[in-house]
């Protein structure tokens, strides 16, 4: 049978390689794009495909960006969409890595979304920002314990439209965030964490409604996500989301 490929893939892809260039700088590596972190931003980024690149890949060449991370000291690790670059897994594979695999998602471009009045979009300057940050981290190691985070340029890249802080409260307790960066008219929703003693409240589709109506008043269409799970995929289906191909990352330990 034919499959069916999805223009929206084409789009989420070229959105992939533009994002890191706001707080990074791209070296070439054989059939690989490497995205090194500016100083002081916080985070650490990934090798992808080169965008309008071959698609073909080995083992060698896999090996070979590996080894350039290493040298650049930033983490050895490659992101890439797996209906886009199928020659990638193999190669990765054959190379002696196992990749994880995750549903990527995106949201019907015409499928209207409420927010939820618990959640707000947060502003650069206040301190919930910060306890936001705190908060994703706890999220994401499954404690309760939150302590306000390092914001790195965040302040910079909301003032300047190119992200989107989204938190959930119970009264003034901080429950929960996530994030978005807007691009044009594509936007991926990431981070979205809540911490285990806020879970099974709706804090989840409450920021994941939020940051979907933040996007769509700066005139995103596109807006899509990589789950962590099938059963976390599935709180972004109950809010409208559908599966449109799979997200494959390669984390190489130190």
């Amino acid at each position: 049978m034919r499959t069916i490929h999805d223009h929206r893939l084409d789009r989420i892809e070229c959105y992939y390689d533009l994002v890191p260039r706001a707080s990074a700088r791209a070296e070439p590596c054989g059939a690989f794009t490497i995205f090194v972190a500016d100083a002081g931003t916080g985070w650490q980024f990934y090798a992808r495909p080169e965008l309008g690149g071959p698609g073909r890949f080995e083992a060698a060449g896999v090996e070979r960006v590996l080894e350039r991370q290493q040298q650049l000291g930033v983490p050895r690790a490659i992101e890439w969409v797996e209906q886009l670059s199928p020659d990638l897994l193999p190669a990765v594979l054959a190379a002696g890595h196992q990749p994880q695999r995750y549903p990527l998602l995106a949201l019907t471009t015409l499928h209207d979304v409420e927010p939820d009045p618990r959640a707000r979009t947060l502003h650069p300057t206040e301190p919930h920002l910060a306890l936001a940050v705190g908060a994703v981290s706890a999220g994401f190691h499954g404690v309760d314990e939150v302590e306000p985070g390092d914001t790195g340029i965040q302040p910079q890249l909301i003032e300047r439209g190119d992200l989107v802080v989204v938190a959930s409260f119970e009264g003034t307790r901080l429950c929960g965030a996530g994030s978005a960066a807007p691009r044009d008219e594509v936007a991926e929703l990431m981070g979205i964490a809540v911490p285990p003693g806020h879970r099974r409240r709706g804090h989840g589709t409450s920021i994941t409604r939020s940051l979907v109506t933040a996007c769509r008043e700066r005139g995103v269409e596109l807006v899509f996500l990589s789950a962590a799970s099938d059963a976390a995929a599935d709180i972004y289906r109950r809010v409208g989301f559908v599966d449109v191909g799979t997200a494959c990352i390669l984390q190489v330990p130190d």
